[in-house]
């Protein structure tokens, strides 16, 4: 048979500082110590709202739209009313149109390639990316460049 221990009288102490306090120097009694009561932290609707907020406008800031200005020119337009066209043209390494007009002035916009303009008596040279003005006038496009070019035409031509 095991001998029975002695049960100790319940202490009325209150805190771990007052149960270690009677302890000798060195000692300390950590059968006392309570685990301490966890707090939830408990997020405002306002604070959540504000949080949401800088979320969102953050993730906007991530994928909003960039606008850069390419050509901007003043012109007279031959009538009241237009007609407008957005042709895209392919040109073969190498290959150079006749001299040939378009039915109106516009801006051209090169997606690909090198191209040689010559336009009312002007040569130029551009490139992807490049918006140029046409006249409308008498003109060449030569594709000075080793692959394939191409450049979308807006044109804006009197209504027949």
């Amino acid at each position: 048979m095991r001998p029975r221990q002695a049960k100790q009288p319940k202490s009325k102490v209150t805190s771990p500082i007052e149960a270690n306090a009677s302890l000798g120097e060195g000692q300390a009694n950590f059968s006392t110590i309570k685990p301490m009561k966890q707090t939830s932290h408990i997020i405002s609707i306002p604070a959540a709202i504000a949080l949401a907020a800088c979320a969102i406008v953050a993730s906007a800031e991530e994928t909003q739209a960039h606008r850069q200005l390419l050509l901007k020119k003043e012109i007279t337009l031959p009538s009241n009313s237009v007609q407008t066209k957005v042709i895209r043209v392919q040109f073969p390494s190498g290959y150079k149109t006749p001299l040939h007009t378009h039915e109106g002035p516009g801006p051209r916009y090169v997606l690909k390639g090198r191209l040689k303009i010559e336009d009312a008596g002007q040569t130029q040279v551009y490139g992807q990316g490049d918006v140029f003005w046409e006249t409308g006038q008498e003109m060449t496009v030569e594709n000075i460049g080793g692959d394939d070019a191409e450049i979308v035409i807006f044109e804006l031509a009197p209504v027949k």
